[in-house]
């Protein structure tokens, strides 16, 4: 009988990896663990790996499980792993196979519907991961992988931005608003899904904030400002949140589900932002030689194009 483990080791150094690395064969075995691991490598992925015949049968999907039918994602068919890796996580060192960080995403139990050498169909039961699922092989080597259930998560909003309507002086009832700096600079949607956001095409250092996100689909919305000499990208809006649309909910709630992220680097950060206090923002924009200010009601929900609900006021 083969060893199913071979290919494996032979990609392996036990004394240069923290990777589990068995010298036995592995016994055949009837099980149904699963494990999903969050790759840190080259490029990030996931590592589904389903327990076959004393082994775990492999698939690296870059973006992640699909979480609508209509979208396949792609999924390449790896080497057989040993049981040990349905725990393993940890840092496997630079310059050895899948050199990177590895993390549990979810682990369970599946069930089988069909296994074939082209075609696996499962019913996955995890804590982050459920439903039906085929893998199967497309025309050359790749394989690719389809959600059979229904959609289990809002999708992602198509929508242009929220704009300010200009005033002349701040609202009377400053109370009913946060006060955030006008920045002058150009405004960007950001949607990061599968660790990756369209964005990056244009703005190429935003590759590590959309890899920072891991499996967490979001939609931020922000500018493009220059501060110090650099551009940076400033956050003041979430609308989506990891399979929830926030669009109706009131800004004050969309606020702090944004500051919850904690998104703060040299290239990117939350904007600041006042509840009530008008004045001081306005002045503080003058001494920065910012255009104004913009007042947010706290009640409102999103509103693509211009909004009486923000207001522009100049410095």
């Amino acid at each position: 009988m083969a060893d199913k483990l071979a290919k494996y080791r032979s990609k392996r150094d036990a004394s240069r990896t923290p990777e589990p690395v068995p010298q036995a064969s592995p016994e055949p075995r009837r099980g149904d663990a699963f494990v999903i691991q969050e790759h840190h490598a080259r490029s990030l992925h996931w590592d589904l790996r389903l327990e076959r015949d004393g082994v775990l049968a492999s698939w690296a999907v870059p973006k992640g499980l699909p979480d609508d039918p209509g979208t396949n994602h792609l999924a390449v068919h790896t080497e057989d792993h040993p049981m040990e890796y349905l725990d393993f996580h940890g840092e496997i060192p630079k310059g050895e196979y899948g050199g990177g960080t590895m993390t549990i995403w979810d682990r369970g139990t599946y069930e089988t519907e069909k296994w074939s050498d082209r075609e696996v169909k499962i019913i996955l039961h995890g804590a982050r991961a459920s439903g039906r699922f085929v893998l199967f092989q497309t025309n050359g080597k790749n394989w690719m992988i389809h959600r059979m259930d229904p959609p289990a998560r809002d999708p992602m909003p198509d929508l242009s931005p929220m704009l300010p309507a200009e005033r002349t002086r701040p609202p009377r009832d400053v109370a009913a608003y946060a006060f955030e700096f006008a920045w002058g600079g150009r405004r960007l949607l950001v949607p990061v899904e599968g660790g990756r956001t369209a964005a990056a095409r244009e703005h190429p250092w935003l590759r590590p904030l959309a890899e920072s996100f891991g499996s967490r689909t979001v939609l931020l919305d922000g500018e493009i400002a220059t501060l110090s000499g650099a551009e940076v990208l400033v956050f003041y809006d979430l609308l989506y949140d990891d399979g929830h649309s926030l669009v109706d909910q009131p800004y004050e709630t969309r606020r702090a589900a944004l500051e919850a992220l904690g998104l703060s680097s040299a290239r990117w950060q939350t904007a600041p932002s006042w509840p009530g206090q008008a004045e001081p923002v306005q002045q503080a924009a003058r001494e920065q030689h910012l255009p104004g200010v913009i007042a947010k009601r706290l009640d409102s929900p999103y509103e693509p194009g211009e909004s009486a609900a923000w207001l522009f006021i100049p410095a």
